[in-house]
């Protein structure tokens, strides 16, 4: 057996070993010595174990599921909150992205609701329904955790409106705060920065939370770095394509083009999220010196 190849890990993960094992064994003496190389080393190795993980998280469902959960949970408690305040459809076109069409369509839906129309009862429902996203999360981190998933009591439900509070305070505070600070010099420093932080602080707690400690907190550290420093990527693309696609979507369809393309952007961050929590686990269980030092004193079964 192949020095890669990790009889002790996932099922998945081992078959997909077993299979590039095989691959291997049939390739040109030119090639195979090089390729033995690269996939014995750290970085081979973490790339064979991401692509296994991957597989065994089922990351394009799940991104997928977490999608349409954020798109039916967090969207209408955003209305709500706006409807509330008396902030106005504007700002909730910022934080979404729309322009053009599109932000007329956001507006007629703001216009059209109103506080009375929600009453007390209406926002309760809105936002226990919204833990449905919080649930969709927990299986996900358990399963890339390799744990159980916490036991749902009313005593611990305070964690599923803790995450929906959170993810609703970071759209919107990320949003009003980086336009602030992006008229300080240097401008194109703060805006980065804090969203760097929000990021990093939003994908170590989340899981945290919604596992009930049982991963520790720095294990959840490099996943959520690698998170942050993906969309400091990705962001400032979307910036430009999302309100363009939305106004052209709302132009031709009208609410459902719209409703479809955000949920191609919503689909994009959830696999951004489930798959540096991947590489994340893959990176603290890693039987090499990085990942002792990142597990430190707690128990974690190297998986490599």
């Amino acid at each position: 057996m192949s020095a890669y190849v990790d009889p002790d890990g996932p099922p998945l993960a081992g078959v997909l070993e077993r299979r590039v094992a095989a691959v291997v064994e049939h390739l040109p003496p030119w090639a195979k010595r090089p390729v033995e190389w690269f996939l014995s080393r750290w970085i081979g190795r973490t790339l064979l174990r991401v692509a296994g993980a991957c597989m065994r998280v089922e990351i394009f469902d799940r991104s997928m599921t977490i999608a349409a959960q954020f798109f039916t949970s967090i969207l209408p408690l955003l209305i709500v909150a706006v409807t509330f305040v008396g902030a106005g459809s504007d700002q909730l076109a910022d934080v979404v992205g729309a322009t053009g069409d599109s932000a007329e369509l956001i507006d007629e839906a703001v216009r059209g609701s109103s506080s009375t129309g929600f009453g007390a009862v209406g926002v309760l429902l809105v936002l226990v329904s919204a833990t449905s996203l919080s649930r969709a999360l927990t299986r996900a981190f358990a399963v890339v955790w390799l744990v159980d998933r916490p036991r749902m009591s009313v005593r611990s439900s305070w964690r599923w409106f803790a995450v929906v509070v959170v993810l609703v305070l970071a759209v919107v505070v990320m949003q009003g705060l980086t336009q602030r600070t992006g008229v300080l010099p240097p401008r194109f420093l703060w805006p980065a920065a804090l969203s760097l932080a929000t990021d990093v602080a939003v994908a170590t707690f989340v899981p945290w939370v919604l596992l009930a400690g049982r991963i520790a907190g720095r294990w959840l550290v490099p996943g959520a770095v690698a998170f942050a420093l993906l969309m400091m990527v990705i962001r400032p693309a979307a910036d430009v394509w999302l309100p363009w696609a939305l106004d052209a979507s709302a132009a031709r369809y009208g609410p459902i083009g719209m409703a479809f393309t955000y949920l191609a952007w919503l689909y994009t961050v959830a696999f951004v999220f489930i798959g540096t929590a991947v590489i994340g686990q893959v990176v603290v269980s890693d039987r090499g010196r990085a990942g002792a030092w990142l597990r430190g004193r707690r128990g974690l079964t190297p998986q490599a």
